[in-house]
């Protein structure tokens, strides 16, 4: 068992206690043993961890402003009719899943066992269609938190956590801040189908091409299989990860690309695509159709700045490992998509990648992708060369954003962004902070650049609040630790949030914004309880600042919130309850 000192101050004397750190044993035990009693990652109970990648399970969703204080849909009618912002459009009598043509034109085919008539879920494109119809209802702030890889069972475990008891078996849950908050109201609860349109399509990212249109495996979702909501498992545990023995039932699991991609411009994908059709052509976001109607657009993540989904908010690319050029796009550059006119670029630009050096360009293996192999799987925080994503322009040195592209931008250099670096010995919160309110003050963009480099994204917070990740699949030598300099050298994703509304609110006719909780998604892939509820617990102090925002700034008539994740893991658990503490 780990221990931790601590000094407290009694009737004035200094008393040295211990305090276990439960979620920190239970990971390092059960990875020891690669078996534990609380639950695993895959469907073998005997197996901890068996899968270190992805799901086709529903994901939940959870809304703020889509109803009136009393419950009822704004804009709605006496005869019960729904208003535009409303998830009943979409889910229930009204999903996509009963009705052969909508099917058809979600994945241009009806997949097969996947109509299903009794279906309650929404699909993902269906997020998108919520956030079109809060702009068109005359919503000025549209809020879109993607926590990574986080489904209902790493939800689940996270408010357990927090709560210390078992709130819970089924539905929306209690214990999370966007679970129990209520908007005066105005929220919503709903889940969603999150399976692409294919898996297995091969691209040339330097012709910016598709190879084979159509891929090796189609979406849908069985809900026999899969189950028929987030809390109901189906009767087919490896059909959730498409290696079922009932061939005619497989089905493909989604990548962040994809499924970001379902959410931010409203159709179906291939894996590996940002902002493309099935054929590879580019297609308008949110953020777009928003920026050329004169709202600010923005995005934050915990995560490289251009990794799947915060690229997804803008950029557009056959290959979503081409994080160059999706971070010219996003910061209004000629990229390879776009060599003659640059997109506008989006107005705050905010994440990680900082310090992530590369001599030559290489495959990025934290997302696998549905077609990788297990021992790729295992290697979840790693770069395997084993292709050229960034195609032929790749340039040596920061893997990200390169030191042109960066001081094209630079407002010093007369670009439009004020740039916020990671910079040593100087405190990333206030560093960020200053930028903002400068770039808020002259009316300029913001570009926030941080990071730890050897792994790519902020510093883990675990489930006790401390930055000390123990040992996941990837194994001891992948433990991250973190120096003094990267805890204070880093903002945290709740800092981000605050000085990108910060900048985006000068806009009076409103805004959009994008705030991804990346490291759920990478502690996930990595079998880590301790630092997947820690990041869930980063994400939910992100959306209360959201939320704090809204109640002091504007209301939940002219705000909305989704709050949802692209896709889920494996993590089951088998006996919550021993989540909790022992009492001392």
């Amino acid at each position: 068992m780990r221990v931790v000192l601590t000094v407290v101050m009694v009737f004035g004397l200094a008393v040295t206690t211990l305090q276990a750190d439960h979620i920190r044993d239970l990971q390092t035990a059960a990875i020891e043993a690669n078996k534990a009693e609380f639950g695993h990652w895959g469907h073998d109970p005997a197996n901890y961890k068996q899968w270190g990648t992805h799901t086709n399970r529903l994901i939940p969703v959870y809304t703020f402003g889509a109803l009136s204080p009393s419950g009822s849909a704004k804009s709605g009618d006496s005869s019960g009719k729904h208003g535009p912002v409303d998830l009943r459009n979409f889910n229930g009598a009204n999903s996509a899943y009963r009705d052969e043509a909508k099917l058809k034109r979600l994945y241009g085919r009806v997949p097969a066992h996947t109509l299903n008539k009794d279906a309650e879920y929404l699909d993902q494109t269906n997020v998108y269609d919520l956030q079109k119809a809060a702009f068109d209802s005359g919503r000025k702030y549209v809020f879109l938190v993607i926590f990574d890889g986080m489904d209902w069972d790493t939800t689940r475990a996270a408010a357990i956590h927090k709560t210390a008891s078992i709130g819970y078996t089924s539905g929306r849950g209690t214990g999370l801040h966007f679970q129990d908050y209520t908007a005066g109201g105005t929220t919503q609860f709903g889940f969603m189908c999150t399976s692409p349109h294919n898996a297995g399509t091969k691209t040339d990212p330097s012709l910016q091409t598709v190879l084979n249109p159509g891929g090796t495996m189609f979406g849908g979702y069985n809900v026999e299989h899969g189950g028929p909501n987030p809390w109901t498992p189906g009767n087919d545990g490896p059909y959730l990860i498409s290696k079922s023995e009932q061939k005619p039932f497989l089905h493909a699991y989604t990548d962040s690309s994809s499924s970001a991609t379902s959410m931010t411009a409203g159709l179906k994908t291939y894996n590996d695509g940002v902002n493309m059709d099935y054929a590879g052509q580019p297609v308008r976001t949110i953020a777009h159709w928003a920026q050329e109607q004169g709202f600010s657009v923005g995005a934050v993540t915990s995560v490289p700045l251009s990794h799947a989904t915060p690229a997804c908010a803008y950029a557009h690319n056959v290959e979503r490992d081409d994080y160059q050029d999706l971070t010219r796009d996003m910061l209004g550059l000629k990229s390879i998509v776009h060599p003659q006119e640059p997109l506008p670029g989006l107005d705050v630009v905010i994440g990680a990648g900082y310090g992530d050096v590369r001599n030559k360009d290489g495959k990025d293996s934290t997302d696998a992708a549905p077609a990788a192999k297990a021992a790729a799987e295992a290697k979840t925080s790693t770069t395997e060369p084993t292709k050229n994503p960034a195609g032929s322009n790749f340039v040596p040195g920061n893997a990200y954003l390169t030191d042109a592209d960066l001081n094209a931008v630079d407002v010093r250099n007369g670009g439009k962004y004020v740039t916020a670096i990671r910079t040593k010995g100087v405190n990333g919160q206030q560093r960020l902070q200053a930028a903002a309110s400068e770039a808020a003050a002259s009316q300029k963009r913001l570009l926030g650049f941080y990071g730890v480099g050897k792994t790519k994204h902020l510093p883990f917070a675990t489930a006790d609040g401390k930055y000390d990740p123990t040992i996941g699949r990837a194994g001891k030598d992948k433990i991250e630790k973190y120096t003094a300099e990267d805890l204070v050298e880093n903002p945290k994703l709740t800092d981000m949030t605050s000085a990108a509304i910060e900048v985006l609110s000068q806009n009076k006719h409103g805004f959009w914004l994008m705030v991804e909780s990346g490291d759920v998604d990478w502690a996930n892939h990595d079998n880590n309880l301790d630092s997947s509820i820690g990041a869930v617990h980063s994400g939910d102090a992100a959306v209360k600042t959201i939320t704090d925002w809204v109640e002091q700034h504007s209301n939940w008539n002219e705000s909305l919130l989704i709050v949802t994740a692209d896709h889920g893991h494996y993590l089951v658990l088998e006996k919550p309850e021993l989540l909790i503490a022992p009492k001392q």
